[in-house]
């Protein structure tokens, strides 16, 4: 006999079509539904009388304090459990936007369902049934109340049907035994908020530094959007996901008819207004940062009733020393340029772990949203992402003397429309070793470098270094080495961090031990040999160009702020609009990251990564090292030196007297192509060197005030040879070259040789950048 629905031929049992299979799963699935649906009723009826609605809604014991230390064990902060952070405020004292926006998040039909809302428990079973465990479920105001303060911690994590029917169950009984009013008032005064602040008026003072009653519509909705994911729309921590919110609040508002289009728009175009809580607390955006991962990790329970004492990585002499540096130079950036805010970030290399985090330059100032953390806010680098790119290209096949050319250049978009880079000085310096392109942040060279390696490439090394964000290759065009992506400081510090460590990456760490009350220890860190992100000749030949003060002084000058005490590799980076500018650098013992800016966006007037971060890089480094030995970056094997000419790239030829040690990767070294019938086409800028410096002398009449300049050419066409100053010919050579006296008078001029090989092409000499004084006053 076969079973039922199927065919028996032959002995054999054929199984019934897919058909009638789907049939009867889906009987099942709606038997297992009814079933559930009957049971709903009898198992709130069942539960309503074994767990009755407890007289008492807050039963809250204050629990042992969670303490937060520094790495030498002094106290940055105490949380306060919720027995103290906690203020009952009567529905009327509570603003009707807050209210509004609250229901239109939360429960739409909060003053019409039952406490529960059926329609979402069908669904949730419907589901559940499919999935063949509890895993969905709605939930209204009324059962969010009951979570928070008649479910127990373990009660809460639970997805069980039975935790569902008692939650439901709880709901129907608040529902029946008070008003809609004082449940929204319930829910409102106990529900939490994040940062450890549970009930509206502990929020509005945590995050506004006010009453819950003064606060305006934006903030209402800011607030409203908070319980949906209190770590995740934390303003103090996630500002945009906040913001990302509280426009979504707001638009669900207008939805409903409770607000006009007109007022959304108001209040989405407000800043976000965060004021510092108002407890006693060192360093406190790494303080709030270091709950966040907690919380994140543990529970906000475990914060509170826990009693854990936290031993942090961080350092609080070099925090305040940072807090200081951050401070003392935006206060004399903002007069003149328009420069509000500034952030720091510092992180021991070999290890990760932060040792200083500075997330604005007042934490305590309101109108430019000083409580918001920028060291873990996404910004465009500008320039400071271009090593990632050269990195790329070395663990390809380019070198610090491959030349590029930088001159006028158009790349193929998406869009159709060119991208034409331009360099920051709006100049072109022709034919420039990879050396000289990175140290003087030239944006031609790096955009041709990058259509070189390609951006999946360029992306891999940056993520490999520590990256976190630009995930998505195919949004980004070429512009990416020029900053056209989104990086956090705290990321971009820690990978610079892997150049240091001669490419072994380490992730950022910020806690070193976690202990609770009874001396159990939850987490302790333990060191690590880290990850392989780049080969140790990679990491050291962007080390040599970013601690090559030589190289960069044509852009930088002799005595930046870059240049330390102690050898240091250092890049800057400015994105084009002044919105951000950036200065990250490191020795063998420290790096540091540095962000000025302005936390709302807005632009500064005329200030680079080297005019605002890099001075307080620059101090905040020579104080954080002074105590420490100096130590050169070690060279690791398979490194080599070979001689090159600048302006080729090559080993010299007797045409070029202007000469350049330069490191390889071993076998990586160039060698001069041979020609038998033509050799190669070589101009060579002999003098004056790069960086020399002339006097103008009152004594000597005008017409006898001149430098000579010397040019030796080989392989060119005969006449194309030209001395170019500041871009300008100023006079044509015959023949393979000679000297020449250039009639001088004060400024900083860019000296460059230019000829034609035989097929038309240009061939280029290195730059000279020189200065000519005025002359000096007697005294």
């Amino acid at each position: 006999m076969g079973l039922a629905g199927s065919v028996t031929l032959a002995g054999e049992t054929i199984p019934p079509a897919p058909r009638v299979r789907r049939r009867r799963r889906w009987r099942r699935v709606l038997l297992c539904l009814a079933a559930g649906l009957l049971a709903i009723p009898v198992g709130i009826i069942v539960l309503f009388l074994i767990y009755p609605l407890p007289s008492n809604l807050n039963p809250y014991v204050p629990a042992p304090s969670t303490r937060i230390y520094d790495r030498h064990g002094r106290l940055l902060y105490e949380v306060v459990g919720p027995g103290g952070r906690r203020v009952i405020e009567p529905l009327s004292a509570i603003p009707i936007a807050l209210r509004q926006a609250t229901i239109a998040a939360e429960d739409e039909s909060f003053y019409h369902n039952p406490g529960i809302d059926p329609g979402a428990i069908v669904r949730s079973l419907f589901l559940d049934a499919r999935l063949g465990r509890a895993a969905y479920g709605g939930s209204t105001i009324t059962q969010q109340l009951v979570r928070t303060i008649l479910l127990t911690p373990a009660e809460r994590e639970q997805r069980s049907l039975t935790r569902k029917l008692h939650e439901a169950s709880l709901a129907l009984q608040l529902t029946l035994r008070y008003s809609k009013n004082q449940v929204l008032a319930m829910y409102l005064n106990n529900v939490y908020y994040g940062g450890l602040a549970y009930g509206v008026e502990a929020a509005s003072e945590g995050y506004f530094g006010r009453p819950v009653a003064d606060l305006d519509l934006a903030q209402c909705a800011l607030l409203a959007g908070i319980p949906q994911g209190p770590t995740l729309y934390n303003p103090l921590i996630n500002p945009d996901d906040a913001r990302i919110r509280r426009q979504e609040v707001l638009g669900l508002l207008q939805r409903d008819g409770y607000i006009t289009e007109a007022q959304e728009s108001q209040a989405d175009a407000e800043p976000l207004g965060l004021a510092p809580p108002a407890d006693n607390i060192l360093a406190p955006h790494f303080v709030f940062y270091v709950l966040g991962l907690l919380e994140q990790q543990y529970g906000q329970a475990a914060l509170e009733q826990g009693g854990l004492q936290i031993t942090t990585t961080l350092d609080l002499n070099l925090q305040q020393q940072a807090e200081a540096a951050v401070r003392f130079h935006v206060d004399q950036l903002t007069k003149d340029h328009l420069v509000h805010d500034g952030a720091l970030v510092s992180i021991d290399p070999a290890t990760g772990q932060i040792l200083a985090m500075v997330g604005s330059a007042n934490y305590s100032d309101r109108a430019s949203d000083g409580a918001v953390n920028v060291a873990v806010a996404a910004r465009q680098p500008g320039s400071a992402i271009k090593p990632f790119t050269y990195a790329a290209a070395f663990s390809r096949d380019y070198t610090p003397a491959t030349v590029v050319d930088d001159e006028p250049s158009a790349f193929p978009t998406k869009e159709g429309i060119p991208f034409e880079p331009q360099n920051y000085d709006l100049q072109f310096h022709g034919p420039v070793t990879l050396r000289t392109a990175l140290a003087n942040s030239y944006n031609i060279p790096a955009v041709k470098v990058l259509a070189h390696v390609g951006i999946p490439a360029m992306l891999n090394m940056a993520h490999a270094a520590g990256i976190t964000t630009m995930n998505d290759a195919r949004r980004y065009g070429l512009a990416l080495t020029l900053g056209g992506g989104e990086v956090r400081l705290l990321d971009l510090t820690d990978a610079y961090g892997t150049f240091a460590t001669g490419g072994v990456h380490h992730d950022s760490v910020a806690i070193l031990r976690v202990v609770d009350s009874t001396g159990k220890v939850w987490q302790s860190w333990r060191s690590s040999s880290g990850r392989r992100a780049m080969s140790p000749q990679v990491a050291y030949l962007i080390t040599s160009i970013l601690s090559d003060n030589s190289a960069r002084m044509p852009a930088f000058g002799e005595n930046s702020p870059l240049l330390l005490d102690r050898p240091a590799a250092a890049k800057t980076g400015t994105t084009s609009d002044f919105h951000d500018n950036w200065t990250v650098g490191y020795t063998p013992d420290l790096v540091t990251g540095v962000w000025v800016g302005n936390a709302d966006n807005t632009a500064m007037r005329d200030v680079t990564g080297i005019s605002g971060a890099a001075p307080i890089w620059h101090d905040f480094m020579e104080s954080a090292l002074q105590n420490l030995p100096i130590s050169d970056f070690p060279r690791p094997q398979g490194i080599v030196d070979e001689t090159i000419c600048p302006g080729t790239g090559l080993p010299p030829t007797s045409a070029c007297p202007d000469r350049f040690a330069e490191v390889f990767i071993a076998g990586a070294q160039p060698r001069v192509p041979t020609h038998p019938t033509a050799p190669a086409a070589v101009v060579a800028l002999g003098e004056p060197a790069t960086g020399s410096q002339f006097q103008i002398n009152t004594s000597v009449p005008p017409a006898y005030q001149q430098a000579p300049v010397r040019v030796q050419a080989a392989g060119i066409r005969p006449g194309s040879l030209r001395l170019l100053v500041n871009g300008r010919v100023a006079y044509r050579f015959a023949g393979m070259g000679g000297e020449w006296l250039w009639p001088l008078s004060p400024g900083t001029y860019r000296l460059q040789a230019v000829g034609a090989d035989p097929r038309g092409h240009p061939v280029w000499s290195g730059v000279s950048v020189v200065r000519v004084h005025k002359p000096q006053t007697p005294l």
